[in-house]
């Protein structure tokens, strides 16, 4: 991903600002500017780091970023289709424009972002319809995001060493049951020891944490759309579909068939 479009962003009358890259394998350094922005997945799913918080975007969805966030994105998806948009904070905005959040879309906002698809660049009062356009898109974010299917799902992300490490193992194992006795053991510490560290440094538990690193690798397993939901369930470490189905249901709102739908565009 060209880092090069920042500068433009920043710019007095950039008051739109459109950068797609519609090529997956997306990565950028941290950073921030005084525009909010909005990222729109389609396809795949991108990962959104902000302060300590790791955010995971699922496809069919968009990110706002209010202006000033330092942030950093990337994705290891090859289908995903990343959408940015830049908007200059204006007066008086408030409440939906300030709040760091993750959004599921309904289908006209689906299908007035992808119009957009060849748009690139700076987006002056200059630029007519284009101008307008994104003014009444940007207009009708706080009404037509779908709050009903609204899930923002995100967890603390460490920055401790030793409990990074322990992430990215619990990451690349997580067909195994990963017991906090064996994962204490695994890094020669006391499973009273492993505990109290998520507590400290993270504010949640073991369990709390691996379930969420369950639930989101399922995320991307759907949106590849090569596995059936019993056999996403055994690769993310469940022994049963039924089990599965309802922690996915507790933290994603929906169950796994009904978000694979949406994917597909049934609903």
């Amino acid at each position: 991903m060209n880092h090069d479009h920042f500068k433009e962003v920043e710019d007095k009358d950039s008051e739109f600002y459109i950068y797609h890259v519609l090529t997956g394998n997306v990565t950028t350094e941290i950073h921030y500017h005084s525009s909010a922005q909005l990222v729109y997945a389609e396809g795949g799913i991108v990962h959104i780091f902000t302060d300590l918080r790791h955010w995971y975007l699922p496809a069919r969805c968009f990110m706002w970023i209010p202006a000033g966030t330092p942030h950093y994105i990337f994705s290891t998806s090859p289908k995903v289709d990343l959408y940015n948009f830049y908007f200059k904070k204006e007066d008086g905005e408030s409440g939906f424009f300030d709040e760091i959040n993750i959004y599921s879309v309904n289908n006209l906002l689906r299908e007035m972002i992808l119009h957009t698809k060849d748009w690139d660049g700076k987006i002056t009062k200059n630029d007519g319809s284009k101008y307008f356009f994104l003014k009444a898109l940007k207009g009708v974010l706080p009404e037509k995001r779908d709050k009903q299917l609204a899930f923002p799902v995100q967890h603390p992300f460490p920055k401790d060493e030793t409990l990074l490490k322990i992430a990215r193992y619990i990451h690349a194992n997580l067909e195994k049951p990963l017991t906090i006795e064996s994962t204490a053991k695994e890094f020669g510490m006391s499973t009273r020891t492993l505990s109290r560290k998520f507590k400290e440094i993270l504010g949640m538990n073991y369990v709390r944490f691996l379930r969420a690193l369950r639930i989101t690798r399922s995320l991307e397993l759907i949106s590849e759309g090569k596995y059936n939901m019993y056999e996403i369930a055994m690769m993310v470490g469940y022994n049963s579909l039924s089990s599965f189905s309802n922690i996915f249901k507790k933290i994603i709102g929906v169950a796994p068939t009904e978000y694979q739908h949406k994917l597909r565009g049934d609903r």
